[in-house]
């Protein structure tokens, strides 16, 4: 009759230490990602949400599925492309699921109906950019900030959004003409 030796008892507990390690390296590295990356990913999430309250909690979610999925995380620089996609899709995801796509659509398909009075009253007073895109309707916002922030294609855009080439530069020429109508040309 064999008794298991002390050794093995001793293996495995060294084993949970390596275990307990490797983990606590994992977390200090993701760490460090999400110190180089939550200001990016927070200003794209407000951009395209056009909320900050809502686009930090968008943030919070991005990391969240980047530490879940992190497997599947390239190394480097493709890390930066792949965690904004990541915030792109929450983003979106997130303005579909909660229905407000088809409401400021509607509220603002017409450019006509876009408000001349929140103009400011002299070009010195200036308007605030960031106020403006906020007033997109969403799909010409997320084309937009996608395009023309981002530096997105249309086929990229519309891969990503779900839509036609076609569509993502028409809502692009949308956002530019209601835009250059709230900036007073």
């Amino acid at each position: 009759m064999q008794a298991y030796p002390a050794s093995r008892r001793e293996s495995r507990s060294g084993m949970d230490d390596a275990i307990r390690q490797e983990k606590r390296g994992e977390v200090a590295e993701f760490e460090d990602l999400y110190r180089r990356h939550v200001g990016r990913v927070y200003a794209l999430c407000r951009r395209i949400s056009g909320n900050p309250a809502r686009a930090e909690e968008l943030a919070q979610e991005t990391f969240l599925k980047a530490w879940k999925h992190r497997e599947s995380a390239p190394d480097g620089v493709g890390y930066t492309a792949w965690i904004c996609r990541v915030a792109i899709n929450v983003a979106i995801s997130d303005g579909r699921s909660r229905g407000r796509l088809a409401k400021r659509e509607t509220l603002v398909a017409d450019p006509a109906t876009w408000d001349p009075a929140d103009r400011p009253a002299s070009p010195a007073t200036g308007i605030d950019l960031e106020k403006a895109i906020d007033r997109l309707p969403p799909g010409a916002r997320s084309v937009f900030i996608l395009h023309d922030v981002e530096g997105y294609r249309h086929h990229e855009i519309g891969t990503l959004l779900g839509l036609s080439t076609g569509t993502t530069k028409a809502q692009l020429h949308r956002a530019r003409r209601i835009l250059r109508e709230a900036l007073g040309k």
